[in-house]
């Protein structure tokens, strides 16, 4: 089981997104009408392989602050624009949205350990974690399969999420990276085979 990506922290522990999308899980009695059908729109949305991107930024008091999301893509080349979306009672919700910069850090297939370290409770998330300072002092991550720094240019409410869209300042790609996907509720790695 992997923890969950785009989703509330303070959901309980051991609820993750592959339970979520177990067949199942529909059949549970306890479940409401609406809960059912939040939970088959997931399974379906889950047959959209996405990559994996942690979110870096630095909140108000300088210290470094981290999410792993699924929710992040291209909106325009001219200017560089680039939009990711953060659960509204996301902790770090307050910390994204004051930032004046932050980084898009695509991981790489060997880096799910650093998926699951921005997907979880862990106070110190960037224990460990090698990172260089980027634009404004945000924490780049090593080794990604790319790397965009943004600069904030709107956000905006989008139901449950709040949706971020940032002008890309730099970016850098690892072409010899293989990125990590995210698909049925499991990690995945791109293959070469037809």
């Amino acid at each position: 089981m992997r923890p969950p990506l785009d989703t509330p922290e303070n959901v309980e522990p051991g609820n993750h997104v592959a339970a979520l999308l177990r067949p199942e899980s529909a059949a549970d009695p306890s479940l409401t009408s609406r809960e059912l059908a939040s939970r088959a729109f997931r399974d379906a949305l889950g047959g959209f392989a996405t990559g994996v991107t942690v979110l870096t930024a630095l909140a108000p008091d300088g210290q470094p602050v981290g999410v792993t999301i699924s929710s992040f893509n291209s909106v325009s080349l001219q200017p560089p624009l680039i939009l990711w979306s953060l659960a509204c009672d996301s902790p770090r919700l307050e910390a994204f949205r004051r930032s004046r910069h932050y980084a898009v850090n695509v991981l790489a297939a060997d880096q799910e350990w650093i998926s699951d370290r921005f997907a979880s409770r862990d106070a110190d998330r960037f224990s460990g974690v090698h990172t260089i300072a980027g634009m404004g002092g945000v924490p780049l991550l090593h080794g990604c399969a790319a790397c965009f720094e943004c600069s904030s240019e709107a956000h905006y409410p989008g139901g449950d999420h709040i949706i971020f869209v940032g002008r890309v300042s730099r970016f850098s790609r690892n072409e010899l990276a293989a990125p990590l996907i995210f698909h049925g509720g499991r990690y995945r790695v791109l293959s070469d085979a037809s």
